[in-house]
């Protein structure tokens, strides 16, 4: 099962987005900060991560930038979702290293189309 990660500082939609993952056949971990997501990735990289633009100690476009230049850490597919619906916030974070953003609130049609598109499903 490939793995999947969740950076978001709200436990409600970390536990919402790691249910969605779970049923795309997908086994998920949580972090609430891009801080513990750096970590995490250190000790095992996942196949995609699904990231919170704004969060306390380490915000989601930092801890992209920061993702892309460890070793391995251009394999993941990274997924940005956020509040942010300026065109501006999207074009940063798919500079930063983002393969596809998604706008919050999202459900399960939503996130099958975006891992379908990275070609992530099997």
């Amino acid at each position: 099962m490939k793995r999947c990660l969740i950076v978001d500082d709200s436990r409600i939609i970390r536990r919402v987005a790691s249910k969605i993952f779970f049923e795309l056949g997908f086994e998920p971990d949580e972090v609430e900060n891009g801080r513990k997501a750096l970590e995490a990735v250190r000790i095992n990289m996942p196949a995609v991560a699904m990231v919170d633009w704004d969060m306390p100690v380490l915000d989601g476009l930092a801890f992209i930038e920061e993702l892309r230049k460890l070793p391995g850490g251009d394999s993941p597919i990274v997924i940005f979702c956020t509040a942010e619906n300026e065109v501006h916030h999207i074009e940063r974070a798919l500079a930063a290293g983002a393969d596809e953003y998604i706008m919050k609130p999202f459900d399960s049609e939503i996130v099958r189309s975006k891992l379908t598109i990275l070609g992530a499903l099997d």
